[in-house]
């Protein structure tokens, strides 16, 4: 947990996306997000986070839809949505905030 906050409140955006591993939508964003790694490699963060393993974080941030994306600098939250998402729509939110 310490490091999970560690990151997402560094002034470097952080990409955090809830997903489990048995969730049909998760899996095919999985690959959505690494396109948006490849993107943007290290000019932003970007976590997975494991809903069933690490459900303290994820009842912190109120998960109850997944997949959930949720962007963060500086500990604050400037952009969460749910469900499947593309990764035009994903690289246009993260430009916005660069």
């Amino acid at each position: 947990m310490t490091k999970f906050n560690d990151i997402i409140s560094s002034d470097k955006l952080t990409l955090v996306d809830f997903y489990a591993t048995w969730c049909g939508p998760c899996k095919m964003q999985s690959p959505i997000i690494d396109k948006v790694k490849e993107h943007f490699g290290n000019v932003i963060n970007i976590l997975k986070i494991d809903v069933d393993h690490d459900n303290e974080i994820a009842n912190i941030y109120s998960i109850h839809s997944i997949p959930t994306l949720i962007l963060f600098k500086n500990g604050r939250i400037l952009w969460r949505a749910s469900g499947l998402r593309q990764a035009s729509d994903i690289e246009t939110k993260i430009k916005e905030f660069l």
